[in-house]
């Protein structure tokens, strides 16, 4: 069999493998810059990731979203079973986190903060509501009214982009999706890794009943997690799941029987004992691998497999095995 030559994306794909997963490598030695940032950032909020929905503190009153880290030392200090485990917060209850200016602006900021930091800071990303009832209900319909045509399209594309800066992050994203996941709610979920709900979940994209269609990356999104026939059916009905028929269809990974937020603590608690540099690469080796041919994607794997061969934590998982211990993985 002739090798065929890898076309250009697939060029790219590698290359960018290249240029993340040596970043994601070097990232480590930026603890001490992550430690100081720790206490400059207004945007670090002290926090316990209780499975209980918090009572929101006077200061994040204010705050349409916030984001919520681990101690610089990977252990919040009343919380040491979320070690490693960021939560990013929707919280705007007048409106049932409708996806406005302000929310779009705070959730940005936190992604860009989440994507800056190194492999062992936050190992996973939660995103979550405190609303009752509701994950996200979509775009602010009241605001989108006063907003010219020019303003619609350019706010749609500032959407799209950060819902795709959710997507790349680095490392692990779960959606706990408690209520009403709708429109952007749940193309906002869709750009995570991974999606748990609760008992009370709907999602769905009904924007076609709105004769509009859906402009954050849900037409593309939908069908690459649950196939091309499915995904058209739910778009041109726009019709709603609940937790279960959103199960069968592989666009949720597990229901909760409390909450969305009590499974995304628990899959997240399975997760962060794993190295973490190897969780960003298996990431970068999905994504990318998958937007290409098979061969293509084999030299992906192969460009992220050698990120790994030089870290610490490889050679800390063998000493661990050889003395029958659990590794102490750094990120390192």
């Amino acid at each position: 069999m002739i090798a065929r030559p890898m076309s250009m994306l697939a060029r790219r794909a590698v290359g960018r493998c290249m240029s993340r997963a040596t970043t994601a490598t070097a990232a480590a030695s930026a603890s001490a810059t992550y430690t100081a940032a720790v206490g400059a950032r207004r945007v670090f909020v002290a926090r316990s990731h209780s499975t209980a929905t918090p009572a929101t503190p006077a200061s994040d009153a204010a705050q349409d979203s916030y984001l919520t880290l681990p101690s610089a030392s990977g252990t919040p200090a009343d919380s040491a079973d979320s070690a490693g485990i960021a939560v990013l917060t929707l919280n705007r209850a007048a409106a049932k986190n409708a996806l406005s200016r302000s929310l779009l602006s705070q959730l940005r900021t936190s992604i860009d903060t989440l994507r800056t930091l190194p492999p062992g800071a936050a190992r996973v990303v939660i995103v979550r509501s405190t609303v009752d009832k509701v994950f996200c209900a979509g775009a602010d319909l009241k605001e989108r009214k006063s907003m010219t045509p020019a303003e619609v399209s350019a706010f749609v594309t500032q959407l799209r982009e950060t819902f795709s800066m959710l997507a790349n992050l680095p490392m692990p994203t779960i959606a706990a999706i408690d209520g009403a996941a709708l429109g952007g709610g749940l193309e906002l979920a869709m750009c995570c890794d991974l999606r748990t709900a609760g008992p009370g979940a709907k999602v769905g994209l009904p924007e076609t009943k709105l004769a509009i269609i859906p402009g954050a990356g849900g037409s593309q999104r939908l069908p690459r997690l649950v196939g091309v026939p499915i995904a058209k059916e739910l778009m041109f009905t726009g019709r709603v799941l609940n937790a279960q028929e959103a199960q069968a269809i592989g666009l949720v990974n597990r229901v909760g029987t409390e909450s969305a937020f009590d499974a995304a603590m628990a899959l997240a608690r399975e997760i962060t004992p794993q190295g973490p540099v190897a969780l960003r690469m298996a990431k970068w080796a999905i994504d990318k691998g998958t937007e290409v041919d098979l061969a293509s994607g084999l030299k992906v794997e192969e460009m992220c497999y050698a990120q790994v061969i030089p870290t610490k934590d490889r050679l800390e998982g063998l000493k661990a095995f050889a003395e029958k211990r659990k590794p102490e993985y750094k990120g390192e």
